[in-house]
């Protein structure tokens, strides 16, 4: 069982190590125009971590076996649609899990 002190220090770790890593670049090209790769990376990177989460969420899901991943179908539907509409990252990851919570505790 975590004890109170254990689950601090690991959010102080995550948070440090969250901060070092945005100040990171700041610090490495302080005065000096950043590469144009390290501005790609910035740009993609989001993306894929998105999508490979993504895959990990999804990677298990039974296909073959009733509801056949209709709960998760319905569920990244509605996030995506949420996405392509309201543009809040947040909004439609709450949204979408909520949306999976419910068909899986009351639908199906």
């Amino acid at each position: 069982m975590i004890t109170t002190t254990h689950a601090l220090g690991i959010v102080a770790a995550i948070a440090l190590v969250s901060a070092a890593l945005r100040f990171f670049p700041a610090l490495v090209f302080r005065g000096r125009e950043t590469p144009q790769s390290i501005i790609y990376l910035g740009d993609v990177l989001p993306y894929a971590i998105m999508g490979m989460l993504l895959v990990y969420c999804l990677k298990a899901t039974p296909i073959l076996d009733a509801p056949h991943g209709l709960p998760e179908l319905i569920a990244v539907l509605v996030t995506v649609l949420l996405q392509l509409w309201r543009k809040n990252s947040l909004l439609s990851m709450v949204v979408g899990t909520a949306v999976y919570m419910v068909l899986i505790q009351l639908v199906f």
